[in-house]
């Protein structure tokens, strides 16, 4: 039998993150963005966001175990990525992030006065300029349709790449400045 020594990315289900965080052995990690933390997050988590993290500032407490999660599960994926590269041998995350914790029936803190949600900004903003390009082509020149066209192809983009630059965009405004 050969030992790996290969780094890996461990995935745990909510039910293993609460008996964990009951019996105080883990140093959870939300990787979303202030504004979404703000907003709901779980008890106990500590905010280092996706866009500015730095595996080598990561909180170190004795022998707990440290757990990435994000809403679902893709940015804590990317961050468990960066820590690995940054030669951690091993890093756990919360399969399914945010969403399963709650579809589990786990409590969230929630502040109802947080900025809405990046994807609520980017349907708002996204919706307002292919609204606004199409009722500029329409009665003023037809060449403003190519506003909606780009906005579509935007989202497209998105969708396909799971990359939204309008969301990082929106994230950098000062109304989703949350301090920590």
């Amino acid at each position: 039998m050969t030992l790996s020594l290969e780094p890996k990315i461990r995935d745990i289900d909510a039910t293993t993150l609460k008996q964990w965080l009951d019996s105080q052995k883990v140093l959870l990690v939300d990787v979303r963005e202030p504004a979404e933390y703000a907003g709901e997050h779980i008890p106990g988590a500590q905010l280092m966001a996706l866009s500015g993290f730095d595996p080598a500032k990561l909180p170190q407490e004795g022998s707990k175990k440290l757990v990435l999660h994000c809403q679902s599960g893709r940015r804590s994926s990317r961050a468990a990525q960066l820590v690995i590269e940054a030669g951690f041998p091993e890093v756990t995350q919360l399969q399914g992030g945010l969403t399963a914790w709650k579809a589990a029936g786990y409590p969230t803190l929630i502040n109802k006065k947080a900025p809405i949600s990046l994807m609520r900004q980017v349907q708002i903003v996204a919706g307002s300029l292919v609204f606004i390009g199409t009722i500029l082509g329409a009665f003023v020149s037809p060449g403003f349709l190519i506003l909606s066209g780009f906005v579509g192809c935007g989202l497209v983009f998105a969708g396909v790449t799971d990359t939204c630059m309008m969301a990082q965009l929106l994230a950098k405004l000062p109304y989703n400045q949350v301090k920590n």
